[in-house]
């Protein structure tokens, strides 16, 4: 979720219904260097509690001082993000990479509980590969050497977002005597109905939503909502959808300028109106318009342009 949740779209999270949210994840050597990107990402605020920072990295003394700068900002929880498959973080020892070196992660994770006061949690994948599926190992040795809670995504680092997350494993971890600590579920969790059948037959004690909430944060009110009830909430208008589209669009600039905000939030544009007919045009000038007075004009004609398509 990097270069996504951030501020802005958390806000938009939190608005509908996002019970415990998580930053980007954050490079332990850039929060050392003081890089001004890493040490951007640890802004949070009070609405947005409970809230976690998320580092990820491949040197125990990086992470210890990581965490220690961390825990200075005072997020509610210390996230280790084991589990990003992207090769440019694989290959510096960190993310998913430390899954070849159960040894080191165990090591990076006690550094890390060593030196906060916060709690710790872990997010990672099932293994390298399918050769390779250690996730129960993992569970029990994190949990001996101090998390709190642990998530795991549903696919080995050789799947990267390709093919089903398998939950069966998630659901052995959580059965698994030894395990005392709290399991979430990660992966492929797109819709209410999957979300109660997979909380059903795997048992786990919470579900983390990634990909399907970009462009549609309204899907943690839809999945709680249908866990009480069995029934859907209305889908969200065109109107809702640029209302909300417009709040991220300006909390984006808020937060990192006009320009920066403006530039930043064109990725979204596809996700927040997906699935309205003959949007292309309109998302073409949305992401090469570069005057924040003229994009908000752009989404406030959208509605209407809609109404007249149907009608047609």
């Amino acid at each position: 979720m990097e270069d996504v949740s951030d501020p802005p779209f958390r806000y938009v999270c939190k608005q509908y219904g996002a019970d415990l949210m998580y930053t980007e994840f954050i490079s332990s050597e850039g929060l050392i260097r003081d890089a001004i990107k890493s040490k951007k990402k640890l802004d949070i605020f009070d609405y947005e509690r409970p809230i976690g920072i998320q580092i990820f990295g491949g040197d125990e003394e990086a992470m210890a001082l990581s965490a220690k700068i961390v825990d200075a900002t005072n997020p509610d929880i210390v996230d280790i993000n084991f589990g990003c498959p992207v090769k440019k973080v694989v290959c510096k020892g960190a993310g998913a990479g430390v899954l070849k070196d159960i040894n080191l992660m165990v090591r990076l994770t006690k550094a890390v509980v060593n030196s906060t006061k916060l709690p710790v949690t872990v997010k990672t994948r099932l293994g390298w590969d399918d050769s390779m599926i250690n996730i129960m190992e993992v569970a029990e040795r994190l949990q001996d050497v101090g998390i709190q809670a642990l998530t795991i995504h549903g696919r080995t680092r050789a799947q990267m977002y390709k093919g089903s997350a398998n939950w069966k494993y998630i659901a052995e971890v959580k059965n698994n005597q030894r395990i005392k600590i709290p399991i979430f579920g990660n992966g492929d969790i797109d819709s209410p109905e999957k979300a109660l059948e997979y909380r059903n037959t795997y048992g786990v004690d919470g579900i983390m939503i990634g990909r399907a909430s970009i462009g549609y944060p309204w899907i943690f009110n839809e999945i709680k909502h249908y866990f009480k009830t069995g029934s859907h909430l209305p889908a969200p208008t065109i109107h809702n959808r640029v209302e909300v589209c417009k709040t991220h669009l300006l909390k984006s600039v808020e937060w990192k300028g006009e320009r920066q905000g403006i530039l930043e939030m064109r990725p979204h544009y596809t996700n927040y109106f997906k699935g309205i007919p003959h949007f292309k045009d309109t998302r073409m000038k949305l992401v090469t318009t570069d005057a924040l007075q003229d994009i908000l004009e752009i989404l406030e004609s959208v509605p209407a342009k809609f109404e007249l398509q149907n009608q047609e």
